[in-house]
């Protein structure tokens, strides 16, 4: 290993006797070098070479086990800066960082401690250099030697890696979206891009999405290198007990991305990066990054919702503008049903079912009608997986036949063991046979049984999606699964025996509610509008508790707001908030 470092071994080792022969508690009265002599037993140890040992055991563990002793003394002496050896192999250039450049060892595992504080090295040594020295073994956890980017091989995700190898689900629709994201990316300054839109819309499938053209080569030409890596920022602040520590993380990895302009830093949830890992007196993740990303040298994506973004990064000006804001809206149903029919495949294989055309359409249909407090695609995208949970768990029961021949086993071997404690060893041994032969039969039969599961996979139609989805939104099973067309047909004729002489109001109603179902409305137009005017009691606010049953099955689906209530000026603060400086204003 030192010859591989250039250095010359046999002057190295005439100056290593040239240092023992001063020490002469050592050597004896001569200059000649030999030992004293000391049973195995009353070797002493002073505190140097307890402290060597200790590094010793300390980058084994480091390791794994995967370097040998002398390699591990090695690296022990150059490590500890206390002893005379380090001097005298630094001065023929030796060095901790090189020789662990020339290891072949693997990846190293970070999950080491000493046990008691007596078993550090340094137990009773808190100067800045020997925390750096134990901070440095400890950042240099789970990463290869031959890797150019360690902190980031540690800390980040490989998303065009998983790509390459098929670990991303297709992204459909979203071309328009992927385009912008390409074209921010391709700007000479600020060419930082951050998708904000609402929980479920599909910030993340966005960067996946580019991922996977990158992988494939379906990118520009001066996107073709990059590498996209998710930064993972729990694990950048996890451990970072003492000041300074998350700082030089975070300094290395934007050491690394200078290095390595290939390579796109993906943030997701991008408002955590404003006060991660802070300090009273020190920088935040976010202020360390500005200067890096103002000047272009590191390149970033980001994704956050809309009330975060408004929350933290937009409050922030300097931020702000080192990013380009991509919107994203919610799919609409005729996007949402394309994204299901592309995606259905894995989950039918790992569900080991079959969707319907119709169950997927009423994945679409049922979600956005009855669940309003999440967005397309992810709500239809849920539904559909937790249909295929519910049939795979319905058809997963062990069959009767199988369940029998188990307990014939187990039956058998209790007998076995019953006659191998009466000593009757020619029972047992034809027992024995017996339990083998039925075992070997019970894998059989037990593949079989499994190979005709994958040929006859169980059906998802629209009745299971409709229960799903009845368990997820709350509204009673028989409500979702009602034929829509029936229940509009029928809506007149039960709400004028439910609102007596109102024949003419509930026509018009009905007319605008079928007029909006069947799709003769703008998209960003509401049902309708409605002006209820009459005297007290003649049934205005019932008409609409009945409308709301009759369509979403309960009365209270509603919003009801009495203005009687609104009548002084500062009581308008309960619609439009609080006004600056009062409390609740944001």
């Amino acid at each position: 290993m030192l010859k591989k470092m250039n250095i010359d071994t046999e002057k190295l080792e005439s100056e290593i006797k040239k240092v023992l022969s001063s020490h002469k508690e050592l050597v004896g009265e001569d200059s000649s070098v030999q030992p004293q002599t000391y049973n195995s037993d009353d070797i002493p140890l002073d505190t140097d070479c307890t402290r060597v040992m200790k590094l010793v055991v300390l980058e084994d563990k480091l390791a794994n086990g995967k370097k040998d002793s002398s390699e591990l003394v090695l690296l022990a002496l150059l490590h500890d800066r206390q002893n005379e050896a380090k001097k005298l192999l630094a001065d023929f250039g030796a060095d901790y960082a090189k020789l662990q450049e020339e290891s072949a060892a693997n990846k190293v595992s970070d999950d080491f401690s000493f046990p008691n504080e007596d078993d550090s090295p340094y137990p009773n040594d808190n100067s800045s250099e020997g925390s750096s020295m134990n901070g440095q073994a400890k950042e240099n956890v789970r990463t290869k030697s031959n890797s150019d980017t360690p902190v980031i091989d540690n800390f980040g995700t490989d998303l065009t890696a998983v790509a390459a190898k098929g670990g991303l689900d297709p992204v459909v629709g979203r071309e328009k979206e992927i385009l912008r994201v390409v074209q921010i990316l391709c700007r000479r300054k600020k060419n930082n891009p951050i998708i904000i839109g609402e929980p479920g819309v599909g910030k993340s499938a966005i960067v996946e999405g580019l991922a996977d053209q990158i992988a494939h080569h379906r990118v520009p030409h001066l996107l073709t290198n990059k590498r996209i890596v998710a930064l993972n920022m729990a694990t950048i602040v996890a451990g970072t007990q003492y000041r300074g520590q998350f700082e030089e993380r975070l300094r290395r990895l934007i050491k690394e991305l200078k290095a390595h302009p290939e390579i796109v830093l993906f943030i997701d949830e991008i408002h955590t990066i404003i006060g991660a890992g802070s300090a009273p007196g020190s920088l935040d993740a976010a202020n360390i990054l500005k200067p890096a990303l103002a000047r272009g040298e590191v390149q970033c994506i980001g994704a956050t919702t809309t009330n975060e973004f408004k929350k933290t990064i937009e409050k922030d000006g300097a931020l702000d503008r080192r990013f380009q804001k991509v919107m994203l809206e919610p799919t609409t149903q005729e996007e949402t049903l394309t994204i299901l029919h592309n995606i259905k495949g894995r989950y039918e294989q790992h569900h080991n079912v079959s969707y319907t055309d119709d169950a997927l359409k009423a994945c679409v249909d049922l979600t956005s009608r009855y669940i309003t407090d999440r967005a397309l695609p992810d709500k239809a995208i849920d539904a559909m997986d937790e249909a295929g949970a519910r049939m795979h768990l319905e058809g997963a029961g062990t069959p009767k036949f199988i369940e029998e021949k188990e307990k014939d086993i187990e039956s058998l071997r209790s007998q076995k063991q019953q006659a191998a404690q009466d000593q009757n060893y020619e029972l047992a041994a034809n027992l024995r046979d017996q339990v083998q032969t039925l075992t070997i039969e019970l894998e059989r039969m037990t593949q079989e049984w499994q190979a005709q599961q994958q040929e006859n996979p169980a059906e998802v139609n629209e009745n299971v999606v409709a229960e799903v989805v009845s368990m997820m939104s709350g509204v009673p099973a028989t409500r979702v699964a009602a034929n829509e067309t029936d229940r509009l047909k029928g809506m007149r004729q039960t709400l004028n025996a439910r609102v007596i002489a109102q024949d003419k109001t509930v026509e018009r109603l009905t007319r605008a509610i079928t007029r909006s179902r069947i799709g003769l409305k703008g998209n960003d137009r509401p049902i309708g509008t409605f002006l209820f005017v009459g005297p007290t009691g003649v049934g205005k606010t019932h008409l609409v508790k009945c409308l709301a049953e009759q369509m979403f099955g309960s009365k209270d689906a509603l919003i009801r707001i009495d203005m009687s209530e609104y009548g002084e000026k500062y009581s308008v603060s309960r619609l439009v908030g609080a006004p600056p400086g009062y409390v609740g204003y944001e």
